[in-house]
């Protein structure tokens, strides 16, 4: 029977982290949820706990320690109210509708004016009920530097290979500030997840700085699950998000609105930029891109029809001070996969085989590649970074990871193998050299040499070199042929008979051995 899965615990910490976010950096609900892995549900309860007991702002006042924040938001019941009168919502509506004026304010001056009156979840609940009476769609009001939203554009630019004059489609990356409304557009090649982040890291570029989050398409590279309330995001998507300390908010799939400024900003480039591009012909991406950009710089100083301003100078007004700035380099790509080490402490990543160290065998790592460098991570922690091998199907490979009998066998040369054999004797080394000369390739020779060095301790030195001058003299260049001149030398002199030479062209296991 399958284990129930745990729920996670709230702590202080965690309402605190809720409260610094909501308040500092002034990010939703679902922004929140979504940076602390805690449901939607748990961070309303605790923000509506701390601003019913008049905790709405950040940092808390002096004197709020864990206990007495843990005391302020669990130690109390609720009670019914006894006031009854309703606020007059469409003064509400109304006063909404003035600078940093929110609904808790709004709230907080209602239970001034009636201390007995109704708590703030029904008084959100109701001026929720209250707007839907009046207006059938929701317009959503986009702080400044809130959101990024980003999209594909569903129309595409004929490109022709130079070379092989093949046509291929241009894919045109287009995305949107909420508040002002500036616009970037961007071609590449394809939809796939590197074109994906490239065009991410272009429009932050071009805006100057970063958005709180990123409202995008459930693209199927940059997102693996494509759930409204728990999406999973492919794991280089993610760590741009990370790099640039922003939030990702996918959208629900064929819901148009929930990215309704990028949807409006597609149909804005695709008519005022592409539709001009039309009679061109593009031989490149990059050319497809400079015709781009000059375009897009029009569209952007060109004044908006109901607003009185160009995107470019509202930008500047009032959103690129809200901004995050850059950090100090741009996002690298990379991709991430799982990959088993294999026996051989190797893992496999784009056809290279790359080592880790050798107590991993067995295991499950996670691998990660840029365009210069594989890094190899268990457990969050990086145990092994190797330079990317462009050459396929080899082997790349630390000392340090071996085990030690392999870091000795690695560090073997053929010089290495002739100089611990000269110290037995020279015949030794003659041998030694001829077993490595005499094979197609040096290394094939490496474990018959390590051979007759290893039967030193056993025989000695002198009588192993005597071994070897009589292996070369029969042309017996092999290390079973060594071992049976000791062997029988060892048999002859424990026997009582006296030794006899063998004919230069006897059989190698009849020979006989004289000290």
């Amino acid at each position: 029977m399958p284990r129930r899965k745990q729920a996670r615990r709230t702590s202080v910490r965690d309402i605190q982290a809720m409260l610094r976010l909501t308040h500092e950096q002034g990010l939703s609900v679902r922004e929140v949820s979504e940076r602390l892995k805690i449901s939607k549900t748990t961070v309303s309860t605790y923000l509506l706990r701390a601003r019913e007991a008049g905790l709405s702002c950040w940092p808390l006042p002096p004197g709020h320690d864990d206990a007495t924040l843990e005391r302020l938001l669990f130690g109390r019941a609720g009670r019914p109210p006894q006031d009854l009168s309703e606020p007059d919502f469409a003064l509400i509506a109304r006063e909404l509708k003035r600078k940093g004026v929110t609904l808790t304010l709004l709230w907080q001056e209602y239970r001034a004016a009636h201390p007995d009156g109704y708590g703030y979840t029904w008084f959100c609940e109701h001026f929720a009920a209250f707007e839907r009476r009046t207006s059938a769609t929701f317009r959503n009001r986009h702080a400044a530097g809130a959101v990024m939203q980003t999209d594909y554009a569903g129309q595409t630019v004929p490109v022709i290979d130079p070379a092989t004059g093949v046509i291929y489609p241009g894919q045109i990356f287009v995305a949107v500030l909420g508040a002002s409304n500036l616009t970037f557009a961007f071609a590449s090649s394809s939809q796939k997840l590197p074109d994906w982040i490239e065009g991410q890291v272009r429009a932050l570029a071009f805006f100057g700085g970063v958005t709180r989050a990123i409202v995008c398409d459930n693209l199927k590279a940059g997102v693996v699950k494509a759930l409204w309330f728990e999406p999973t995001l492919n794991a280089t998507f993610a760590a741009m998000a990370e790099h640039y300390d922003t939030t990702i908010l996918p959208t629900r799939s064929r819901k148009p609105r929930d990215k309704a400024k990028v949807e409006g900003a597609v149909l804005i480039v695709e008519r005022w930029i592409l539709a001009r591009l039309r009679n061109r012909s593009f031989f490149s991406i990059a050319e497809l891109n400079a015709a781009i950009a000059e375009l897009l710089e029009e569209l952007n100083n060109r004044p908006m029809r109901h607003v009185g301003q160009s995107r470019r100078e509202l930008f500047e007004e009032i959103e690129r001070a809200a901004l995050k700035p850059l950090p100090a380099a741009p996002f690298e790509y990379a991709e991430w996969k799982s990959a088993k080490v294999h026996p051989d402490y190797h893992v496999e990543a784009d056809k290279t085989f790359y080592s880790v160290p050798h107590r991993l065998i067995g295991r499950t790592v996670e691998v990660r590649l840029t365009h210069r460098v594989v890094e190899i991570f268990h457990d969050h922690q990086r145990v092994a970074s190797h330079v990317r091998c462009s050459q396929r199907s080899g082997h790349v490979t630390v000392n340090e990871h071996m085990p030690k009998a392999h870091q000795r066998y690695a560090n073997t040369t053929p010089a290495s193998l002739i100089s611990r054999a000269a110290r037995i004797g020279p015949n030794a080394a003659i041998l030694v050299e001829r077993m490595m000369r005499d094979r197609p390739h040096p290394e094939q020779g490496y474990r018959s040499a390590m051979g007759i060095l290893s039967l030193a301790p056993r025989y000695g030195p002198e009588r192993l070199d005597a071994a070897c001058e009589r292996a070369l003299l029969i042309n017996a260049i092999a290390y079973s042929s060594v071992t049976a001149i000791l062997k029988a030398g060892l048999d002859r002199a424990s026997s009582a008979e006296p030794a006899k030479p063998t004919p230069q062209h006897a059989n190698i296991r009849g020979s006989t051995y004289y000290q």
